[in-house]
């Protein structure tokens, strides 16, 4: 393994052509800057230097070991600089995670506004469910998240992540326009007896939410298209094979048949971030709060009832 300190001098005496010179640029003497290149060249296994009159000249695999020293100590010189800017600066890699609509929705905007404003941030992003994405929050895989929870089913965390709600919105019954009761303003999930239903996996909020929700009306819950995706769902529900639920956030894009009835009583959802408690970053503030812009320009544009 080669020293940093004796690639240094290695490097200084490529730069300034003498070892007299890159001694005093590395403000040592000339007998300990050779000393370190006579250990590097023991290190390296080959002659670094050689006589040339009454001064030196690297040899080739000199020059070698310089190019490498030199990205090298760019490299550290770099490290030192971000590590000094921690405190402070948004930079390095934010890893996200949240679910479909959330960050089809909110983030891209959100990430926009972020890099333009910090380029030396690397955000890298992962869609899935709280299910699947809170176990890697809290072993340390991710950094934040953007999670659901509905106000028949509240999220369940484990002791450990920091909550802010970034976004409360409305639920909606999505149906065929094909579907006896499309046009009606508003429904019970009770009319929906005989209407088979499709949401996300099994032990998602979504699926939860739901199964729950049709329980309280005293159906047992028909889901025949288990779909991530609520784009796919409305598909289902466009050629009236299922209705669904569907929050504010998911309405659009939908199929020109699908409609959308509020329901009786209401059903809300919540898109809330979550990271770990006592590692709030500046990476994940910043995050946080330009999420939080985006979710209050979405209100703005009249996105959300």
């Amino acid at each position: 393994m080669f020293s940093i300190d004796r690639l240094r001098a290695l490097s200084a005496v490529a730069a300034h052509g003498s070892i007299a010179r890159a001694a005093e640029a590395l403000h040592i003497t000339p007998s300990g800057l050779s000393q370190k290149l006579a250990k590097l060249e023991r290190e390296a296994g080959r002659r670094l230097l050689e006589p040339h009159g009454r001064s030196i000249r690297i040899t080739h695999a000199g020059r070698v070991l310089a190019g490498h020293a030199d990205r090298l100590l760019d490299q550290l010189s770099a490290a030192e600089a971000d590590l000094a800017d921690l405190a402070d600066e948004v930079l390095g890699p934010l890893r996200l995670g949240g679910v479909g609509s959330a960050v089809r929705t909110l983030l891209p905007g959100a990430l926009d506004a972020l890099t333009a404003a910090h380029p030396r941030l690397r955000p890298t992003v992962t869609d899935g469910e709280a299910v699947d994405l809170l176990p890697r929050l809290l072993s340390g895989e991710l950094d934040l998240l953007l999670i659901e929870s509905w106000t028949n089913r509240p999220v369940f965390l484990p002791a450990g992540p920091a909550l802010r709600t970034l976004v409360r919105e409305e639920v909606w019954v999505a149906l065929s326009g094909r579907h006896p009761l499309a046009d009606r303003p508003e429904i019970d999930l009770a009319d929906l007896r005989d209407t088979p239903w499709a949401s996300c996996p099994p032990g998602t909020e979504p699926y939860e939410a739901l199964v729950q929700a049709l329980r309280a009306r005293g159906l047992e819950p028909d889901v025949r298209f288990a779909l991530t995706e609520h784009l796919t769902q409305l598909a289902m529900v466009e050629r009236n094979l299922a209705a669904a639920l569907v929050p504010t956030m998911s309405r659009t894009p939908a199929p020109p048949g699908v409609r959308f009835v509020r329901l009786r009583p209401g059903l809300r959802r919540e898109i809330k971030a979550a990271w770990p408690a006592g590692h709030e970053n500046p990476p994940v503030r910043a995050c946080v709060a330009a999420v939080e812009q985006a979710a209050a320009a979405r209100d703005e544009d009249g996105d959300a009832p």
